[in-house]
This record gives structure tokens, sequence and C-alpha cells, in this order.
């Protein structure tokens, strides 16, 4: 049995800085881009065509939240705390120098891990971490 993952989401609060990260920064296409009301979705995926696309949505898009939990999920935003995404690349130098180089905040730097990956890390204009693993092949 094949088993796929399709969407990954990410609260987006600023829809174009957003997507100038995600499309200008990392390389990623946009898919669709969709409206609602006053509530946009934006799903973007590899060029190569892979089955897993990630969708930037309004942070409190579920109608069953409360107020309360409305406000939670804005703070663990604000704090960089609430999103997270691991990506994995050949070049890991190549892809932090590339990143940065738009003006992405950094949050760390390429280096080794104890647990034994090298990787870097930005925030997305959400403050979403955004990690970088470098792929061994």
């Amino acid at each position: 049995m094949d088993i796929y993952i399709q969407h990954a989401f990410l609260p987006a609060v600023d829809f174009e800085a957003s997507l100038a990260f995600y499309r200008d920064a990392l390389g990623f296409e946009v898919r669709k881009d969709v409206g609602y009301g006053d509530m946009r979705w934006i799903t973007l995926g590899q060029p190569t065509g892979e089955h897993t696309t990630l969708v930037l949505q309004p942070p409190a898009a579920d109608p069953g939240l409360t107020d309360d939990e409305k406000r939670t999920i804005d703070e663990m935003i604000a704090k960089g705390s609430y999103g997270f995404l691991v990506l994995s690349t050949t070049d890991l130098q190549a892809a932090f120098d590339k990143v940065a180089a738009t003006g992405a905040e950094v949050a760390q730097e390429p280096m080794d891990q104890p647990y034994g990956v090298r990787d870097c890390a930005f925030r997305d204009p959400a403050g979403n971490m955004v990690r970088i693993n470098q792929l061994e092949v």
C-alpha cells in the first residue's frame, strides 16, 4: 500500500511576505491560490511535481475555535512557537546562502547537531521555524 503526505499546513499572517519566502527564497511553485471571504489559502509544491504540498492558511480559519483559542494561537505565532517545517537538500550550504541572501531571518547557520544531522534554520514571515537538513546521498 502506498500512502503519501498530501498537505502540510502552516499559518500565514502576511500572505505576500510568506509567498515571497516560500516561492522566491525556497523555490516552491504556487499550485493554488484560493480566497474565501477575507481569508486566503496558498498551496505550494516542489517544481519536481512531488506529491506533498505546503498550504499557507489563515491561522484561525477553523470555525470551531473559541476567541480564547484564537488569542492563544495568535500569541504562539507571535512567539514563533506554533508552526514548524523540516526540509532537506543535497547541498545545505548553497541552500543556506540562497535563502539568507533574500533577507530571510536566520535562526541558525549550518552546523552539525549532536543528534547526527547537519542543518540550518530560518523563520518565515509568520515566525514559523523552517529547518533545512543536509540530505545524505
